[in-house]
């Protein structure tokens, strides 16, 4: 079979810091002359990507995963030529539709119709192609009723869910599909999965980035993981998520220190510093079994005032399905202002209702309505579940159940006899 997509030796450099690029020779020589003396713009760059090689077989879906900021983004953008490298090559035969970003190749002030046209168009459809299918890409991404509403005044859900409908009925021969889908709902998010399952069943070649390593695994045959602009790993789709799983922070008894973890980003200001796992008395707990209480406790330490922070974490599987969100903000539990200097919060789960496994937590500090991210640590510590005697029947519970664990009381119950006359008990329908 032949490859649809060769990339060879491709890196990607950009420069950081430095505003306003002049992108007149004009400009360039005003600003030589008024600084002649300035650092060059090419000293202070980053490698997005580095020496990145592989291919992709024709009717091949490849996940490519990793955390933020490792450059997946910038490999599907390369791919799209929505940007182009600082060295190597990319081969890609075949039409291409990409989503990356919502709303790509909208106009604002046209409406969600007219922006079918305009984008199909910039996706490659003739008009007479986007005629025969602008029905079924309406009915596709449900906007019946606001399809002649100009799209400025569209949700970003409304935007993904048109954009998504208009590349998929392109019919390409290449998808590369980014991260976006999360914005949708989870209806939305089922129908897109399932389109891209049809593409890659009737041949078709989809790239598909993803923090969903479920939907990674179900629909992708093979897997990238991409750490720091570099390949780590390429091969089976279960053996990468595996390998990429276990790369995060192993399970400490009791909690972690989180204070110099590399990989957290956000504004700073305030930062977590650890998390403790706690007994109902406030003692270390170094083992946490199904249905045990627990006490989280969040260390955080403050360099400045800081006004109505939000605390958060979330629990993730190993393949990263997220289990629940514990919140300050959805809790009612509003603070005022943090002062600066170190402090805690403890949040008290009464029951863990955790089947026995191994889970992910990830953390993050953030302003009201998420305008501001203080800090962000994805998967930063491990959470292991050990099975245990719940019921108290000697038989115990584990990870053969599922996830969550509901305690349960079970009752045998016996109807009574018939009490019309010629009614039978065979006769009811349960």
């Amino acid at each position: 079979m032949a490859d649809a997509i060769v990339v060879t030796n491709l890196s990607k450099q950009y420069r950081i810091g430095q505003g306003h690029r002049e992108t007149m020779l004009g400009d360039a020589l005003r600003s030589r002359l008024r600084r002649p003396f300035r650092r060059s713009p090419a000293d202070e760059t980053i490698w997005a990507l580095r020496d990145v090689s592989f291919s992709v077989k024709e009717g091949e879906a490849v996940g490519i995963i990793g955390r933020n900021g490792a450059g997946k983004s910038t490999l599907l953008k390369v791919l799209s030529r929505i940007t182009y490298p600082t060295s190597g090559s990319v081969a890609v035969c075949g039409q291409v539709a990409s989503l990356l970003e919502v709303g790509t190749g909208f106009h604002e002030e046209l409406t969600g119709r007219e922006n079918i046209y305009l984008n199909g168009s910039i996706l490659g459809m003739s008009k007479k192609q986007i005629e025969t299918r602008r029905d079924a890409i309406i009915a596709f991404a449900d906007l019946e009723k606001f399809i002649d509403t100009p799209i400025k005044r569209y949700s970003s859900g409304m935007r993904l869910r048109l954009g998504f409908a208009v590349a998929a009925h392109l019919d390409p021969t290449i998808l590369l599909v980014d991260e976006v889908l999360a914005v949708g709902d989870a209806e939305f998010q089922k129908k897109c999965l399932q389109t891209m399952g049809h593409l890659r069943s009737g041949g078709r070649t989809v790239l598909f980035v993803s923090h969903n390593l479920v939907a990674v695994e179900n629909l992708c045959s093979r897997a990238i993981w991409i750490d720091d602009g570099q390949i780590q790993r390429d091969g089976p789709a279960r053996e990468v998520i595996e390998a990429y799983m276990s790369s995060f922070a192993t399970a400490e008894p009791g909690g972690a220190d989180l204070r110099y973890v590399d990989s957290r980003h956000g504004v700073g200001g305030i930062r977590y510093t650890g998390i403790e796992f706690l007994d109902a008395d406030k003692r270390p707990k170094p083992l946490i079994r199904s249905g045990d209480s627990l006490v989280v406790r969040l260390h955080y330490h403050a360099e400045q005032r800081i006004a109505n922070p939000i605390f958060d974490f979330e629990i993730y599987t190993e393949l990263g399905t997220r289990v629940t969100k514990v919140s300050t903000w959805a809790a009612g539990f509003d603070i005022p202002a943090i002062q600066p200097g170190s402090g805690y919060l403890d949040v008290e789960l009464p029951f863990v209702n955790l089947m026995p496994t191994r889970y992910y937590l990830s953390l993050r500090l953030e302003s009201p309505a998420g305008r501001t991210n203080f800090d962000v640590l994805e998967r930063c510590t491990a959470l292991d579940v050990e099975p245990s005697d719940a019921y108290g029947s000697g038989r115990g519970i584990d990870s053969r159940f599922g996830i969550v664990f509901l305690p349960c009381k079970w009752t045998l119950g016996k109807f009574p006899s018939p009490a019309v006359e010629g009614e039978r008990v065979e006769d009811r329908v349960f």
